[in-house]
Formats: structure tokens, C-alpha cells, sequence
């Protein structure tokens, strides 16, 4: 299995004889405004794409979509994915696509197959309280090989039941949390914070963490260099990789 982190939350991952795009954004560095409420005025993305667009979808066999927030779906992905390009996503999400003039939307209610590998839709909560109903729906997918290979993303969530639940059921061999302890001035932070990535270390020890959704958007606060120094406090610094933009990782 390989992972290559694209920037934030966009992955292209290879498993098995399947070829995924994560969560295309595409926009060029700081082509889109910043996000409300966000405590300051940085345009997005705050970094360029690290390979050229035509890389990012190139051999790509379909896109998985975890939301449409556009740090995970942008005016570009809309433009530049082609129209016929089999699209993967939440129930939720699939008028949208077809809205947008994709020709091939195939929501995943509970669980699909696609080539050698089940894919099996799995919850999350973006954010606590009001503001994680306010932000909902999101989900997260468990990819599994008919060689065994096994992947959790768990999309924009913090730590929560849902998420301890589909590590214990699935019990995948990589898991990809979505850090950066991205928050508005209001509320509490509406994707992992390093307690977060830390608890899911210590609740589920099976599983090789894979860390992203840092240092592109304006309202993610965390970034790598924190992390790493948190993990290593914590005496867990070897269990956690934060791949950098265009970093190829192979399981």
C-alpha cells in the first residue's frame, strides 16, 4: 500500500490494484479567502500545490470524498476533475456532484466494493457540541484489500465514539487523522488536536497513525513542528508519522 499526502487533507493512495484521489483541493496558494470567524486574514491555500495538478490526477481510478467543505472539495477540483471520473462520497453529498455535472457518482451508504477492494463508510463529529451538528455531516472510510492491506481515513473528526468504535471494529493497519486543531474564535477546535492524535496512539497501539491537515488553512492552528514536540512529551514520537507536502509513504 502507498500514500502519497498531496497538501492538507488531499491523498492519493494506492491499494491493492486501486488508485484513490483523497479530497482534491486543487486551488492555486491563496486563490481562495480565508476562512470566517477565523481570527486572521490569510488567504487560501496557504501553500501551493508541491507537483503540478495534471500529477495529482493523473491514473487516478476515482475520487473519495469524505465532505464538500472546500478544504476538501474546491471550485478547482470542480473544474479540473474530469466530468466522467467515478466519484466516491457520502449519501449526503451526492446530488451536489451530480449538480456539478459528474456523470459517475456512486455514494457509499454503508459499504462498497470497487475492483479487489471493500470500502466500508464510516462517522465521525466535526467539532463538539452545537457546532459539530452545525458542521455535520462528514464521514470517513475504511479501505480493505483482498491482500489484507487495511486503511482507516477518518476525515475531519475529533476523538469521539465513532471513531473508537470503527478502529475497534476494523482494526486497520494505517490509520490518517486529520490534525491541525482547526477552530473558529468560537468553540472548541473541530478536527484533532495533539491529545486527540495522542488518545488514538494509546487506544488503538495496533494501528500505524499517519497525521495531515496541517499548515494549509488559515484556521489550523497545530503545525507539524508542535505536534512532533507534543508526541515526543508524550513519549510517543516514534509511533506517529507527519509526512510533509508531496511525501510518499509506503506500508
Amino acid at each position: 500500500m502507498e500514500l502519497q499526502l498531496i497538501r492538507h487533507a488531499t491523498l492519493r493512495i494506492k491499494i491493492d490494484d486501486l488508485s484513490l484521489l483523497v479530497d482534491p483541493m486543487l486551488s492555486d496558494a491563496e486563490a481562495m479567502p480565508p476562512i470566517q470567524d477565523s481570527g486572521n486574514g490569510r488567504r487560501n491555500p496557504l501553500v501551493g500545490l508541491p507537483i503540478p495538478v495534471e500529477e495529482v490526477l493523473r491514473d487516478v481510478d476515482a475520487v473519495l470524498v469524505t465532505h464538500t467543505h472546500r478544504d476538501h472539495w474546491d471550485t478547482a477540483a470542480t473544474e479540473l476533475v474530469p466530468k466522467k471520473m467515478r466519484i466516491l462520497c457520502q449519501p449526503d453529498d451526492s446530488d451536489k456532484f451530480h449538480e456539478w455535472g459528474f456523470e459517475d457518482v456512486r455514494p457509499i451508504h454503508t459499504a462498497a466494493v470497487f475492483g479487489l477492494v471493500s470500502i466500508y463508510r464510516t462517522h465521525g463529529q466535526h467539532g463538539r457540541g452545537e457546532l459539530a451538528k452545525a458542521m455535520a455531516p462528514v464521514s470517513g472510510y475504511f479501505l480493505n484489500s483482498r491482500d489484507g492491506e487495511s486503511l482507516y481515513i477518518a476525515g475531519d473528526t475529533v476523538w469521539c465514539p465513532p471513531v473508537r468504535d470503527a478502529l475497534m471494529r476494523h482494526r486497520p493497519a494505517v490509520t490518517v487523522v486529520n490534525a491541525g486543531a482547526a477552530r473558529f474564535t468560537y468553540g472548541d477546535p473541530i478536527t484533532m488536536t495533539h491529545d486527540d492524535v495522542i488518545t488514538v496512539v494509546r487506544e488503538a497501539p495496533f494501528t500505524r497513525v499517519v497525521a495531515v491537515h496541517m499548515q494549509a488553512i488559515n484556521h489550523c492552528g497545530l503545525t507539524r513542528k508542535a505536534l512532533a514536540r507534543h508526541l515526543a512529551d508524550a513519549d510517543i514520537g516514534e509511533e506517529v508519522i507527519i509526512p510533509a507536502d508531496g511525501e510518499r509513504l509506503k506500508f
